[in-house]
């Protein structure tokens, strides 16, 4: 590769761009950065501003480098492609759960939510959802010292007419957390954060198994 010219490349090729002359970093450090000042008395000046100025330019560089990409096909990690067109969640309607799993089904812009179970390709059915908590560790005097916290939901996926593409499985996660019995309040409030962290963590997981399914096995059911 000659010099200047830089090259990103996804899968569907390449995309070259020629950047001729000084490279983009050195415009930026020469355009933001000024020399240090040297004082009467032989001090170096400004350096706390210098350190800021390339920090600047660093970050317009990655800002840079992340408009690039769209342009040159890559797609960025976390996009759900799931194997069918349309899917209807049932089951824990008030669950935080269910509300997080729709978003995720829908966050990659392939897969549509529909209002019914007649209308979609696969059904998501979710059975059971559970909190639980056990005790780790204890001090001297039978204080409890640290927790687990474990969250726990069941599923299955089918079809309207019932074919299953996942059998009733479940999904666990779990989470350590030390405790004070004598911050009662706050440690409840960090229990609860986790376990909300920790559904969102399960909705993840579930996606990454329906994602998992094939394509053709979904696309052979009418």
């Amino acid at each position: 590769m000659a010099p200047g010219e830089v090259l990103a490349r996804s899968g569907d090729g390449a995309c070259l761009g020629d950047m001729r002359g000084p490279s983009l970093d050195e415009v930026l450090f020469r355009t933001t950065v000024p020399k240090p000042r040297v004082s009467a008395a032989g001090h170096r000046g400004d350096i706390s501003f210098l350190g800021m100025e390339v920090t600047r330019r660093r970050v317009l560089l990655a800002a840079l480098s992340i408009a690039m990409i769209p342009g040159c096909g890559f797609r960025l990690r976390g996009n759900v492609q799931l194997p069918f067109q349309t899917i209807f969640v049932e089951g824990l309607p008030s669950s935080l759960f269910a509300a997080q799993l729709k978003r995720l089904i829908t966050g990659g812009g392939g897969t549509i939510l529909t209002a019914s179970a007649g209308e979609a390709q696969a059904i998501v059915s979710l059975m059971t959802e559970s909190q639980e908590r056990s005790i780790l560790a204890v001090s001297g005097g039978g204080r409890v010292r640290e927790q687990q916290l474990r969250y726990r939901v069941s599923f299955r996926v089918h079809s309207p007419s019932g074919t299953e593409w996942l059998a009733p499985g479940e999904v666990l996660v779990a989470r350590d957390m030390t405790y004070d019995d004598t911050q009662v309040l706050a440690k409840e409030g960090e229990a609860q954060a986790l376990f909300r962290e920790m559904q969102m963590d399960a909705a993840r997981q579930v996606v990454r198994q329906i994602e998992a399914i094939r394509a053709g096995s979904a696309e052979g059911e009418p």
